[in-house]
């Protein structure tokens, strides 16, 4: 039976079923509760029941206090809902509380999603998982070769990490990824930094623009808002400059298909220059004329991303309402 849960101070809610941890049910709800590492051992988890009845369903090794235990302190990684809860629980509402982490994690599969881009699947041991916000970037190595990526999958899932790796010329650490990496290789993660984050508490419809693969972070950015259910509507405009841009058209189109509130449209130019982002930004305000009630979250080259700053701004966008990254 689904019980639900009060999380205070900030007044969230979501529902958990017994198979399911308090902080497992939390974090699929896109929650950004403190946790470290969510099997039992480090304690980082822990809340205070204010009222209702919980279960345990896991072996921990942290020890809770007796103090701390008459008080209502339990991990919620090693208990679930007996009952409705109402718990007092630690979030993260900014990507600076998210603390730097390092991890080596394992390729769990790697897959060409077009043959300039490769979609790299890592997974974190069981008891070091990444925390970390939807848009955030890491670092990834492998030996001496090093390069910066976008999260692309949601921080619902901490342990499966995915990354969009496009073949550039002289990346060595793509390099790698296409010619030699394989399953079961380890791939040192180091992060989370950035900050192209949702904004906390707002339910303002998203407007998402990216170029290229500048679409990673974005995706991360739309599985969370979707987890959510907070935004009236999502837009998701994507540019492709070069062949096989748009390398996950098929995710964006079923997403489409499966949301009433999600709209994909499909970007084409040759090249990053003036006229081809002018029609791009035609198309958004052909759209959507007054732009001023949305979040607008931009993605993609150095380019792409000044040209769509300057011209949202002066069409009436709210400087706080406008986040983007180079990609």
């Amino acid at each position: 039976m689904p019980y639900n849960v009060l999380l205070q101070p900030s007044h969230h809610t979501y529902w958990v079923n017994g198979a399911d941890s308090l902080l497992e049910a939390g974090l699929r709800a896109g929650l950004a509760m403190n946790y470290g590492c969510s099997s039992g051992n480090c304690g980082l988890c822990k809340a205070r029941i204010v009222s209702g009845q919980v279960e345990k369903i896991r072996h921990q090794d942290f020890v809770v206090s007796e103090a701390e235990k008459n008080q209502g302190y339990v991990p919620l990684c090693s208990h679930t809902a007996a009952s409705d809860l109402v718990i007092e629980v630690q979030e993260a509402s900014h990507a600076n509380e998210i603390q730097l982490q390092e991890i080596d994690a394992r390729v769990k599969e790697i897959k060409p999603l077009t043959d300039k881009v490769m979609l790299l699947h890592l997974q974190t041991p069981r008891t070091n998982r990444l925390r970390f916000m939807a848009g955030q970037s890491v670092a990834l190595s492998i030996g001496d070769d090093a390069s910066d990526y976008a999260i692309a999958s949601c921080p619902c899932d901490d342990r499966n990490l995915q990354f969009h790796i496009r073949d550039i010329p002289g990346n060595a650490f793509a390099a790698r990824v296409f010619d030699s990496l394989r399953v079961g290789d380890t791939v040192n993660v180091y992060g989370p930094v950035g900050e192209f984050v949702l904004k906390p508490e707002s339910t303002r419809p998203l407007l998402m623009l990216a170029c290229n693969s500048g679409f990673a972070p974005i995706k991360s950015l739309i599985e969370h808002a979707m987890s959510l259910e907070r935004a009236e509507s999502l837009h998701l405009y994507w540019l492709a400059t070069v062949q096989g841009g748009h390398y996950m058209a098929n995710w964006c189109r079923a997403w489409g298909d499966a949301l009433d509130n999600f709209h994909y449209h499909e970007l084409i130019a040759d090249s990053l220059q003036e006229p081809n982002l002018d029609q791009v930004l035609a198309q958004v305000m052909a759209d959507h004329p007054n732009l001023s009630p949305f979040d607008v979250y931009v993605s993609g080259p150095n380019r792409f991303v000044t040209k769509m700053r300057t011209a949202l701004l002066q069409s009436g966008v709210p400087a706080a309402q406008l986040v983007s990254a180079v990609i």
